[in-house]
Order: structure tokens, then sequence, then C-alpha cells
């Protein structure tokens, strides 16, 4: 049978329209092998997944059960000791170095000397000392026990007040005006640097109470840090006494002028008095 007549015989109208059944038998038959090949392939994947995933699941078991037989074998023997030495630490801290009982009776004593002392104290340092009568050297005597450093102004026009101004020129000598106000400089200065260290001595002593507060709860191992606060306040109260003795010199040094000036007038007066008696003996 030749090829047209092969057609020929598969050929139906359909419709009024020739349809190869041969052709479309053909087509039908590769796509149903297609869809038979795909299948063989997933049910070998399948196979292979599930071949690979028992022995995958039981290797990852044993790597577990490797860890924590490590951890409680080899690291539980380690932590252990370390926390036994760690035991001793403690206990050498706590019986020998820093024992309670000793840092209970430091602690005591600290006490008792803030109960005892610090109330005596605050009295001494506060006491009043007013003495003066009349108002303004009442207001005076008040702006120099202030221990404000903010009272400099009012100082000022207090002592101005009290001690008097320099007198014009037409009143007094220029070398009397001079002198009077270099002593009044001085004076001024060290009434301020009295305000000024009375008021960094209320500063030393408050350092020293928190100081006291903290040493009577201090924890051991503290006391480097207590030492360290204890030096710098020391050297803070260092340099006030330095201050205060720095006033007190140039006071001093300014007496010592004051007299010297004065030696000078008389010698100058008496060699005045001189040259006139002898002008008055070679006259005659």
């Amino acid at each position: 049978m030749n090829q047209h007549e092969k057609s020929a015989k598969h050929t139906i109208l359909l419709n009024g329209e020739p349809v190869d059944v041969w052709d479309g038998l053909q087509q039908r038959g590769r796509t149903n092998r297609r869809w038979r090949s795909l299948l063989g392939i997933g049910s070998v994947a399948l196979a292979a997944c599930l071949a690979i995933a028992k022995p995958a699941h039981a290797l990852g078991l044993g790597v577990f059960d490797s860890i924590f037989s490590s951890i409680q074998s080899d690291m539980g023997k380690s932590l252990s000791e370390i926390h036994q030495i760690s035991q001793s630490v403690q206990k050498l801290y706590q019986t020998t170095m820093w024992p309670l009982a000793a840092i209970n009776q430091a602690r005591g004593f600290v006490s008792n000397s803030i109960t005892n002392f610090r109330g005596q104290m605050a009295q001494l340092f506060n006491t009043p000392m007013s003495s003066a009568v009349t108002p303004g050297p009442q207001q005076f005597e008040s702006i120099l026990h202030s221990r404000l450093s903010s009272q400099i102004p009012s100082l000022q026009t207090s002592f101005t007040s009290n001690y008097g101004s320099i007198p014009q020129m037409n009143v007094a000598s220029p070398q009397d005006r001079v002198m009077m106000d270099i002593d009044d400089a001085l004076s001024q200065e060290n009434l301020k640097t009295t305000l000024i260290a009375d008021q960094g001595g209320d500063v030393i002593l408050n350092t020293a109470n928190q100081m006291e507060n903290q040493v009577a709860l201090s924890t051991p191992g503290s006391n480097p840090y207590l030492t360290a606060q204890a030096q710098v306040a020391n050297l803070r109260c260092q340099a006030y006494i330095q201050k205060m003795l720095a006033a007190e010199l140039r006071q001093e040094a300014g007496r010592l002028a004051h007299d010297n000036v004065l030696v000078k007038r008389r010698t100058t007066s008496t060699r005045g008095v001189n040259g006139l008696i002898t002008g008055a003996l070679t006259n005659r």
C-alpha cells in the first residue's frame, strides 16, 4: 500500500473537513511515552532521597552524642576544677586577706568616731565670733564671717565706710596718701583672701565628712580608691594653706615696708632739723 492509499484510508470527513486519523494516533502515543519517562525518573530520585536520608540522620545523632560526651567528660571536669579554685580563692579572701570580723571592727570604729567627734567639730567651726556693737562694724564683721567669696564687693564697700577713704591731695602729703593707699590695698586683699579660704575650708570639711561616710560603708578592695581620694583632698587643702601663707607674707612685707618708710621720714626730718640748727648757730 503506497502513501497515497494509506492517507486515503485513514482520512475521514468531519463536518465536511478531511481529518487524518493516523497522525492523531501517532501523536498520542508519543505523549504517553513522554509521561512514562518522567514518572520513571521521579521514582528513581525519590528512592535515592529516601536511601540517603537514613545514613544522614544516623550521622547527625552520632555527632551530637560526641559533643555531649565531650562536654560531660572533658569540659565538665575542667569547669569543676575552675569552680573549686574559685571557691578556694574566695575563702582565702574571707579568712586571711579581708576577714569579715576585722572589716566590721574597722567600720564600727569609724562610725563611733563620726558619732563622737563630728558634732563637736561642727560646733567649733560654726561658733559665732561677732563682738561689734555699732551698726557699721557689725555689718563689716558679718561680711567677714559669712564664709562666702560672693561677699567680696560688699566687703570692699564696708571697709571704706568703716576705715575711711584716702584724703584729698590738699589735705595730706603725696607720700602719706601713697602709704595710706598701699596699706588699705594690702588690708583689703588679705580680708578677701580670708573669705575665700573660709569657703574653701568648708569644702574641705564636707569632703572629709563624705570620705568618713564612705569608709564606714566601704567594701574590701576599695581602699586604693579611698586613699587616692584622700590624697586629692590633701593636695587641695595644701593649696588653701599656701594661699593663706602667701597672704600673711604679703601683709608682713607691707608692714615692714611701712615701718621702713617711717624710719626714712624720721631720718629726713632729723636731717632738716640739723640743718636748721647748724644754720642758726652759724649766723651767730
